[in-house]
């Protein structure tokens, strides 16, 4: 059989309000004087996520705010999360060690996998197990102090780049995907179906055994739309919707989930390299 039998699916969060970050730089009027521009990013910073009003699958990303791309957040409570955080990736590390497919193939094809595919594999862990949490964000240095410091020259550079956390558009991608597969209240069998549909990743076109991965990933779809047939009286909306989801996860950014969630455990070690060495990823010399 290609995948093993899970547990129950795990209890989801429950929905709370979410609230903006701060005030949209872009409602302001562009005529005002860069140094009006300069002290009005001096706003309030750590506006919890967790109190705006309506759905939370509408952004300001949808909206089109270049805002989104220049907050950075990090986690609310970081220890709890992180915990939890880590506790997904080794259920993810468990589920592949236990699937004998897996470990019949070459190792540069299990290396490619893990590194194309841990991202959406983890953020459908995090659905499954129902890990939400709360944000704030990160005050942004003020330039104007750094001007009035004889710091100008290496204040320009830094107006537009990133210094410590995760950026909120793509941490606010990660959430909407996450309320998404909550609404669906999907099964423990159909994670464990959209798991073996992930990893088993087609579109890697470097692998060596390409064909035996395709054929793993068909076993895997084709259990999931006999499961949902079964199971929702022939609606293949769904297994339509779900399989456009799990085409949103890999547009997740990884930097931002190691940033977000391992950077405080990890410190400057990589996801991808801990994976590897725990699967035992490595060449067999003979």
């Amino acid at each position: 059989m290609l995948l093993p039998a899970t547990g129950n699916s795990a209890s989801m969060a429950t929905k709370i309000p979410a609230e903006k970050f701060g005030k949209c730089q872009c409602e302001t009027h562009h005529s005002k004087s860069i140094l009006q521009q300069i002290l009005n990013k001096e706003n309030g910073s750590e506006t919890k996520w967790h109190q705006q009003h309506g759905s939370p699958h509408c952004s300001t990303r949808s909206r089109g705010c270049p805002c989104l791309d220049r907050k950075r957040v990090v986690l609310r409570t970081p220890e709890a999360t992180c915990r939890r955080a880590s506790e997904v990736l080794l259920k993810t590390s468990t589920f592949i060690r236990n699937l004998p497919s897996f470990y019949q193939m070459p190792w540069e094809d299990q290396f490619v996998l893990i590194q194309q595919n841990w991202v959406p594999l983890f953020v459908l862990g995090m659905a499954q197990e129902g890990v939400d949490f709360d944000l704030k964000e990160i005050p942004a240095t003020s330039l104007l102090k750094k001007i009035l410091l004889n710091q100008s020259s290496t204040a320009m550079r830094e107006l537009g780049s990133s210094s410590a956390g995760a950026s909120l558009a793509e941490v606010e991608k990660m959430r909407n995907l996450l309320w998404k597969f909550w609404d669906l209240d999907i099964s423990a069998k159909e994670y464990a179906y959209l798991k073996g549909i992930i990893l088993f990743n087609s579109e890697c076109h470097v692998l060596k055994c390409l064909p035996y991965v395709q054929s793993l990933q068909q076993e895997a779809q084709k259990a999931l739309m006999e499961f949902i047939s079964t199971m929702f009286h022939g609606n293949l909306g769904r297994f339509a919707l779900i399989l456009q989801l799990i085409t949103s996860l890999r547009d997740i950014d990884a930097d931002a989930i190691e940033e977000l969630f391992f950077r405080p455990v990890l410190g400057e070690a990589t996801v991808n390299a801990l994976l590897i060495e725990t699967l035992c990823i490595r060449p067999v010399w003979r």
